[in-house]
């Protein structure tokens, strides 16, 4: 089997991850809950259902979790003829293609907002994954075994915008590098994994057939 590109979607290959935190933050203020938006930021990567344990504590998860992911959608939602691809996205999968790289698309998001994603990124026919699919997101490495399963991936890498899909690559026993899109340094993302960090997708895809592919493990059932 082919080598396997595992990209996450928000913050790598579409401009969202300040959306996101807007999102979050006018969420959280419609229930009188002051979050610091840098926090936010900080925590762009990690799936709602981590994030507001994360950032506002376990007693906030438990009184308000499901009403806050409710209006961080309804918000998300109102910006989301807002978004763009980051640029070079469609030319990075399309040169992944076209050197025989089978591509999986591992996101955090929503069903339906992978895929509005999908739509601005043409990727052409290939595998995708949601928070819908599992029941646990980033930083746990669920998404990306959902992903290379779909893929039927024997040897992979992912590549990510966050410390999250790092720490996940690494959970889930494989390599991972990253790019600067998505707001978080070079030096942390290093630290948390990533063998290698890019300025920009174009500058990824002129490395594409360098990248540290790995053997897949067990990934269980």
């Amino acid at each position: 089997m082919s080598n396997t590109v595992v990209l996450d979607v928000d913050g790598t290959l579409v401009d969202t991850n300040y959306h996101h935190t807007v999102a979050w933050l006018r969420a959280f203020r419609s229930h009188d809950i002051t979050v610091p938006g840098w926090r936010l930021h900080r925590s762009m990567g990690m799936g709602g259902d981590k994030l507001v344990a994360a950032v506002a504590g376990d007693t906030v998860e438990r009184a308000h979790g499901d009403d806050l992911r409710a209006a961080w959608e309804r918000y998300f939602d109102e910006m989301l003829d807002e978004i763009q691809p980051i640029e070079g996205a469609h030319r990075l999968i399309r040169a992944a293609t076209d050197l025989g790289l089978a591509v999986v698309l591992a996101s955090s998001g929503k069903r339906k907002h992978v895929e509005h994603y999908l739509k601005l990124l043409d990727p052409g026919d290939i595998a995708w994954t949601s928070s819908d699919d599992v029941d646990a997101s980033k930083p746990e490495p669920d998404l990306i075994q959902v992903a290379l399963r779909q893929a039927g991936a024997s040897r992979a890498v992912v590549v990510g915008d966050s410390v999250w899909d790092c720490e996940a690559a690494g959970r889930a026993g494989l390599p991972s590098v990253a790019v600067l899109t998505g707001g978080f340094g070079e030096d942390e993302l290093v630290d948390r994994g990533a063998s290698a960090v890019y300025p920009d997708l174009d500058r990824l895809r002129a490395e594409l057939k360098d990248l540290p592919f790995a053997a897949v493990g067990a990934l269980g059932s």
